[in-house]
């Protein structure tokens, strides 16, 4: 067995369990494990972002395009604190990813360490990442190190996705001990997690009682590769398709079966057939507030009296939210297939059919009056129609948070799995940007445009200078629109007044950097669109010149939102004593959570 330093066993361990990149700040924490990146034997390329968060949500973008989890590195104390909305963002929705952060040397716990977080516990850190992750895990000696390594791989790649963590003192990091390195394979059940034949027996059952049977696509579709045994299924059924935030490429849109997304920012279309569904068939979804339209019945859901056969890889998901008549824990994908054998072929369904064609042309004509409009500064839904329209089929979109993630999901069809990325169920500001690089560096072949508003951008803007550095050229397309318009348009509803959304100048004007100088400050190829016409010009000649290049694209402020055909409890202060508190009143009562 060979002699190696903590760092060095950390370091090996993870090129033979397949991790290729690995990306965060090298702080004096985190040193003995850097260093041994550098060995000829463990060598992974590693991205040196400019804030700890992006490490993250740089990963966060490589995993939800591959498939693959990567490592983020930090170091103790601020370096490791600034990973928490990574981490939160990769739990909520359900991505792998593996964070190593320093820690204080052993026989310096509770003694005041520089940048470590210890007034009431010796160590807190630790503790702040057991809320954000699968499994955390301190390594309190150099011996355990292959033991905490294959366990948290074990933990992250089986059952429901998500980050785990691994804190090395940085004495453990520097010692060194005579170890044997595990073989992952021999540490990993084999396979996935088939459903009880008895339960796909029940789920057929109830399907063929179905007159208006739906199918509703979560993240775990996606995560489990079931696309092509879903289409397959949901031709055989006849069934009606939807789609949550992170479900969104599980399905062709373009498929004759597509009503496209549901919620509270879904589409009209997305949201009457889900809500007027006798049966629904749901894969890997976890019915939240957002897509849920905050359990309203009748809004996106009417569970009951709609019968629900749900299927997900986390049993606690199975129930919370709503009853079900055939719940499956099992792998989505092979529960497809197991559907797909056991159903018999359905009706065509024709006067179905022909209402849902009605219920995607009533949306469409709605579509067109922002999409298709020409007015400058534009609507939040032009250039994305303009981008649908000249973009390749396999390219990749990440979309910010607010008003351009509402766009980009209504106005933006997508039609294969993993090309569209957005941080659906923590939703932060600033991810897009560095997971539009991680994106890229998951598929360098493939064009990647990240669109996301200026109040987005501005969060996490310094990380457009790693699409120069490291050679991934992202188009990055800023909607600015001079402030936090989703949210001023949210208060607006709420009390017809907002405060803190508007970025504004002492002249009382709109305050806005020069973005397009700002990008070409990075090394970007640089534009700001000065009128309708030249929009279509400049998204080309991006795409064209496959060259890191930012796009300012002004956005008016009144036509910025998407359209919001679900509900969303948003309660309403007392003071407020119009139409809209009895409306909030009466949907409230109509929810279904409980």
């Amino acid at each position: 067995m060979p002699v190696l330093t903590g760092g060095q066993i950390i370091a090996r361990t993870l090129k033979n369990y397949g991790i290729e990149h690995c990306a965060g700040i090298p702080g004096h924490g985190i040193w003995s494990v850097t260093d041994a990146f550098l060995d000829e034997e463990s060598k992974i390329p590693f991205i040196q972002v400019f804030h700890e968060q992006s490490a993250l949500h740089l990963a966060d973008g490589y995993y939800r395009v591959t498939g693959k989890p990567m490592l983020a590195l930090t170091s103790i104390g601020a370096g490791a604190s600034n990973t928490v909305l990574g981490l939160a963002t990769a739990l909520q929705d359900s991505v792998n990813m593996l964070l190593i952060t320093g820690g204080p040397p052993t026989h310096m716990r509770g003694h005041g360490l520089l940048q470590v977080l210890d007034r009431f516990r010796d160590n807190d850190f630790p503790r702040i990442a057991e809320a954000l992750t699968k499994r955390s895990w301190v390594a309190n000696t150099v011996e355990e190190l292959p033991f905490a390594l294959h366990r948290l791989f074990n933990t992250m790649l089986t059952g429901r996705p998500g980050p785990v963590h691994l804190e090395v003192p940085m004495d453990v990091q520097a010692a060194s001990a005579d170890v044997e390195l595990h073989d992952l394979e021999a540490r990993i059940p084999t396979g996935v997690t088939y459903p009880d034949p008895t339960a796909i027996a029940k789920a057929v059952d109830v399907m063929k009682t179905a007159e208006r049977p739906v199918i509703v696509l979560g993240g775990g579709a996606i995560a489990s590769n079931a696309s092509p045994e879903l289409i397959k299924l949901a031709e055989k059924w006849n069934a009606a398709v939807v789609t949550t935030w992170n479900g969104k490429g599980a399905f062709p849109e373009d498929h004759p079966l597509s009503m496209g997304a549901i919620g509270h920012t879904g589409t009209s279309a997305g949201n009457a057939t889900s809500s007027k569904a006798d049966v629904i068939l749901s894969v890997g979804c976890r019915f939240t507030d957002w897509t849920s339209s905050s359990f309203a019945k009748g809004v996106t859901y009417s569970i009951p009296d709609t019968k629900l056969v749900h299927v997900d890889i986390d049993p606690q998901e199975i129930g919370r939210n709503y009853p079900v008549d055939v719940g499956i824990v099992a792998d989505a994908r092979v529960t497809a297939a197991a559907l797909l054998e056991a159903l018999t072929e359905a009706p065509e369904r024709a006067e179905y059919t022909a209402e849902l064609e009605s219920l995607k042309a009533e949306w469409e004509a709605t579509l067109a009056t922002r999409r298709d409009s020409d007015r400058f500064p534009f609507t939040s839904q032009r250039p994305v129609g303009i981008l649908r329209e000249i973009f390749p089929r396999d390219g990749i979109i990440v979309s910010g948070s607010g008003n351009t993630q509402g766009a980009v999901r209504q106005t933006f069809p997508v039609y294969e799995p993993r090309t569209h990325l957005t941080s659906g169920g923590f939703s932060p500001m600033g991810w897009a940007v560095p997971a539009a690089v991680g994106a890229k560096l998951a598929k360098p072949g493939v064009p990647v445009v990240c669109i996301l508003g200026d109040g987005d951008f501005l969060m996490n803007s310094q990380e457009i200078a790693l699409s120069v550095i490291q050679q991934l050229p992202v188009i990055f397309l800023v909607q600015n629109n001079a402030g936090y318009m989703s949210i001023r348009g949210g208060m607006r509803k709420q009390t017809s007044r907002f405060i803190g959304c508007e970025f504004t100048g002492p002249d009382g004007n709109p305050y806005s950097p020069d973005f397009a100088a700002l990008g070409e400050a990075y090394g970007l190829s640089s534009i700001r669109v000065g009128s309708s016409s030249e929009l279509e010009a400049a998204l080309r000649k991006a795409i064209d010149a496959n060259e890191p290049t930012l796009i300012e694209i002004p956005t008016d402020r009144d036509a910025a939102g998407p359209w919001t055909p679900g509900w969303w409890d948003w309660p309403i202060p007392t003071y407020v004593t119009d139409e809209r508190a009895d409306q909030y009143a009466s949907t409230k009562k109509s929810e279904q959570h409980y």
